[in-house]
């Protein structure tokens, strides 16, 4: 009888994972720093950890992103040097850039890292005399919503089926200069 519930189990539907609940980190320092290479296993562990339900990135994506030169990447880092924050931003030539991903690990969560980032970001982007920032936001992700529409991000288009499992994105947009 276990070698056909184990048969049937790895062929089966894999375990819903329960989340672990956040305990939230001592609090801390911070500093933004530039993300290489160096940090990739890093930031690939974090990035499962900020988007568990399927959204994250692959390795091959994180060595493109890291490897191009017209890509921005940078990590908020704690006193101990744990990274607590990513975000990559593609810049192209016509005076646009495209915040591909930003991700702020659970337990550091509500603390302004994400708005840390965003200054962060839109200063070498204004430096650089990039005059828009667009980025892509899940329908159903109020929080982020709030926070792109806060730093003046406004909705241009709603694209239907925009992630793997479905769910629509609203496309914003925040001119810079």
């Amino acid at each position: 009888m276990a070698v056909i519930e184990r048969i049937l189990n790895f062929f089966g539907p894999a375990a819903v994972a329960v989340p672990e609940p956040v305990v939230p980190a001592p609090h801390t320092v911070y500093a933004i720093r530039p993300l290489t290479d160096e940090q990739l296993k890093e930031v690939m562990r974090l990035n499962l950890r900020c988007f568990p339900n399927g959204e994250s990135y692959t390795k091959y994506t994180f060595n493109y992103l890291l490897s191009d030169p017209m890509t921005l990447s940078y990590r908020i880092v704690t006193e101990s040097g744990e990274m607590a924050a990513f975000a990559f931003v593609m810049v192209s030539g016509n005076g646009s850039a495209h915040l591909t991903t930003i991700g702020v690990a659970p337990e550091h969560r509500r603390r302004g890292l994400a708005h840390q980032m965003l200054d962060h970001i839109e200063t070498a982007l204004k430096r650089r005399e990039i005059g828009m920032l667009m980025l892509e936001v899940r329908v159903s992700n109020i929080g982020a919503q709030e926070l792109y529409r806060s730093r003046d991000h406004y909705v241009v288009q709603r694209i239907n089926r925009y992630y793997n499992d479905g769910e629509d994105c609203f496309l914003m947009m925040k001119a810079l200069l």
